[in-house]
């Protein structure tokens, strides 16, 4: 059998210990016949699932760089977040914090290679195929063959999960009969419908072998998958699905935390809400061969604000790269707990105060406190990105879509407001018919779940993301992404453009 190179260039845990150091191992070129063989052999083998999943700058998928799905440039917050209603426009630094924050991403077009595009992940997920069969050839129990198989589905799934959403679908390879042959220079768009239907497949499978709580911490789990399923539903506006999904979900024994800011501090990191994380190492530099880290306070403090650690962080007086919209800040009632993580005005260093009146561009997004790294460094902050809020409000969207305001999925709404905002029920006004409803609850998404990589596609399965970039002076264009001019060009005439470009 012919070598296999395969690279693995960082993982998301350590094996056994439970800690959250995340040791680089690097395999290099390994003989399928020998190795990997037994179920530790396989268990290591498949950490390969977890690389795009990181809080890093990059990684290196051979011979590209590519940036992590939790990166702070390219990752899920400049995807999903910038281009919306609840963060500025930054102009400071020119290139893509301008082109994203604006939602402009026609300057893709123009990329020169495939670093730090997306659509390379397509090639990911052909090595995903690949390790799916090596553990179907294996020796090793059908038990242990299920479960290394959800881990690899699950990453499969959710990578095409998230390529869906910025290029609609897109060329994989899911057979491993093709693997190598000229099925890999065909990039064929495929219909939608089957390209969801592969993405549903994938994440069931793994929901239904996965573990509820893995023995290490930072591996993928049930309630991770269903999570991912249910977004896929309600994004695809498939809510029937969607309902017995965050039904389940509901019932696997997760609950609110009461200290909504509570779960964005490492020392509380791991609650009864949090489905699962994206860990974040103290000190980490986020390159390559460094574990995963949470470098957003250099992002979202102005360069005059006095943090605790960050004491100098990357924007400029009164202004960061990223920051939140004055009316997004606005919509909040005063009284929301939530809308303290998103701070009004401030004490520079010069003592002076900083606000909207003395030209504060936008609220300071603070919900990554910089209190437990070392001096200066980046952060240790665990990232969320699966949590029951998140699906609580899901489903009182679904089950409104499904049968209008119900005293169930006005309950969901209310738990989530009481427990993280401090509030009393929704405005009787809010849930006298349909549409009010959905406007309330889309409100509800956005002052819960701001900074966490989900704006965009609430926004467009409410049907309102047009208005919400005129809102805040945005120019409404496509919101998904082109395919730029080098991949259409590998292509060799099979890969079609993103309609709208």
């Amino acid at each position: 059998m012919k070598k296999l190179p395969i690279y693995i260039l960082a993982t998301l845990f350590i094996v056994m210990s439970g800690c959250k150091k995340l040791e680089p191992q690097l395999y290099g070129s390994l003989n399928a016949s020998t190795y990997p063989k037994t179920v530790a052999d396989f268990t290591a083998y498949v950490i390969q699932a977890y690389e795009p999943f990181q809080a890093k700058w990059g990684y290196q998928d051979g011979a590209a760089y590519q940036p992590c799905w939790f990166s702070a440039q390219y990752g899920e917050i400049m995807e999903f977040d910038y281009g919306t209603d609840a963060m500025n426009t930054f102009t400071g630094w020119g290139g893509i914090f301008t082109q994203f924050s604006e939602a402009d991403y026609t300057p893709l077009l123009s990329l020169s290679d495939n670093n730090n595009d997306h659509f390379e992940k397509t090639r990911f997920i052909s090595r995903l195929t690949q390790i799916i069969e090596d553990i179907s050839n294996s020796s090793i129990d059908q038990a242990d063959k299920d479960e290394l198989t959800a881990e690899v589905k699950m990453s499969r799934g959710w990578n095409m999960y998230y390529l869906l959403q910025l290029y609609g679908p897109v060329p994989v390879i899911l057979d491993p009969a093709l693997l190598g042959t000229a099925a890999e220079s065909n990039l064929t768009r495929p219909a939608r419908s089957a390209y969801v239907a592969d993405i549903v497949s994938d994440l069931t499978f793994a929901a239904a072998n996965l573990p509820v709580t893995p023995a290490n911490y930072g591996r993928f789990n049930k309630a991770l998958a269903l999570t991912v399923l249910m977004r896929t539903y309600m994004n695809e506006k498939d809510f029937a699905n969607a309902i017995p999904v965050g039904k389940q979900i509901i019932g696997m024994g997760y609950s609110l935390v009461t200290d909504y800011a509570s779960l964005f501090k490492t020392a509380t990191e791991k609650n009864s809400e949090t489905i699962w994380a994206a860990i974040c190492s103290p000190g980490s530099d986020g390159k390559s061969v460094s574990p995963g880290f949470n470098p957003f306070d250099f992002y979202t403090y102005p360069g005059d604000y006095v943090g605790n650690e960050v004491q100098y962080a990357w924007g400029y007086a009164g202004n960061a790269p990223f920051s939140a919209t004055w009316s997004f800040y606005n919509s909040f009632d005063p009284a929301d707990k939530r809308r303290s993580l998103l701070i009004a005005s401030y004490t520079n260093r010069s003592g002076a105060t900083v606000n909207q009146a003395s030209g504060l561009t936008g609220p300071v997004i603070a919900k990554y406190p910089d209190n437990d790294g070392p001096s200066g460094s980046f952060q240790a902050n665990d990232l969320p990105q699966a949590r029951l809020a998140d699906v609580m409000l899901m489903l009182a969207e679904a089950e409104n879509q499904v049968g209008g305001p119900t005293t169930e999925a006005i309950g969901y709404v209310n738990q989530v407001r009481a427990a993280h905002g401090g509030l009393g029920p929704v405005p009787s006004t809010a849930t006298a018919d349909k549409a009010s409803f959905d406007a309330w609850i889309l409100k509800e998404q956005g002052w819960d779940l701001y900074f966490e990589g989900d704006r965009k596609m609430q926004l467009i399965r409410h049907g309102q993301y047009n208005q919400a970039l005129q809102s805040v002076g945005k120019t409404p264009g496509n919101y998904l992404q082109p395919i730029s001019n080098y991949n259409l060009a590998a292509g060799k005439g099979t890969l079609t453009q993103t309609p709208g470009y």
